[in-house]
């Protein structure tokens, strides 16, 4: 007589063998691939960004309300839109963005400029907009060269981990460069002597000094050295999620939405195209 244990241990027997021979399905004879980026977004109706406080005309986040804008904001919630999922914004900074990306705490992140040494650990969307490096210098200083910056009585600062870093690194390896923890931290060396000039990038340069005009005076040094302002995305081995993000930047910069949403943020912090110094453009 054959027992219910014996039953189930044949059972189990032939199932093993069944799976061996590849006569059972995928779906019962393996373990269940890990789920993409693109996937948890869908199941989830979710899309999870990452947003730095205090990066007008980038991000910026309302003290009093909570509230968040920015054109990276207006852009995010126009591709959260496109997906029918709701915009889960998850604040963070720029030196922490592609950790958060890596870590799965964040789906994307705009406004990365695509390093090599970022582009070992992410992947990157096709560019959103162009972005030149610039020198926000004390007022007289009369340095317009990246070779009259890169001088080791020049003093730098940047914000640590950032594109600017590894520009005015790269760029200025005599001059003496100061990193900071953020932005604001940086400028306001050079408001008060400490420094002679903050390495950044035009966008928020732009901004800094419409709103505070005694931070210094814009300087684009030359060769105008430009990069682009992408997106970032944790690496993983489907690229469904980037290959959609680059389908849908290309479509809406030929419809004009990413333009209309950076000159509208531009003009919400009192800039406009006519601020913007000669012989660059987005």
């Amino acid at each position: 007589m054959i027992s219910r244990r014996n039953i189930a241990t044949a059972i189990g027997a032939t199932a093993a063998g069944l799976a061996a021979a590849g006569l059972v399905s995928s779906a019962q004879a393996q373990t269940p691939a890990a789920e993409t980026t693109f996937d948890r977004i869908r199941r989830t109706k979710k899309l999870r960004i990452g947003a730095v406080a205090g990066a007008a005309p980038y991000y910026n986040k309302d003290i009093a309300t909570g509230q968040w804008g920015g054109f990276y904001i207006d852009l995010s919630k126009a591709l959260a839109e496109e997906l029918e999922v709701e915009l889960e914004i998850i604040e963070t900074t720029w030196g922490n963005s592609v950790l958060d990306l890596q870590a799965n705490k964040t789906d994307i992140f705009f406004g990365l400029n695509p390093t090599p040494k970022r582009a070992l650990v992410i992947d990157f969307s096709v560019p959103v907009f162009n972005n030149a490096f610039t020198m926000i210098a004390k007022k007289g200083l009369g340095k317009k060269t990246w070779d009259e910056f890169n001088n080791p009585a020049v003093k730098i600062t940047v914000d640590a981990g950032s594109s600017q870093d590894q520009v005015a690194t790269r760029l200025c390896p005599k001059a003496q460069i100061s990193r900071f923890k953020a932005v604001d931290e940086a400028a306001t060396a050079v408001m008060t002597g400490r420094a002679d000039a903050q390495c950044i990038v035009m966008m928020l340069s732009l901004t800094m000094l419409k709103k505070n005009p005694q931070l210094g005076e814009l300087v684009v040094p030359t060769p105008v050295f430009a990069t682009t302002s992408n997106a970032g995305f944790r690496r993983e081995a489907d690229k469904t999620w980037r290959d959609y993000v680059n389908t849908w930047l290309e479509f809406n910069r030929g419809l004009g939405l990413i333009r209309s949403v950076i000159i509208k943020n531009m003009e919400a912090v009192g800039i406009t195209e006519a601020d913007m110094p000669a012989g660059v453009t987005l």
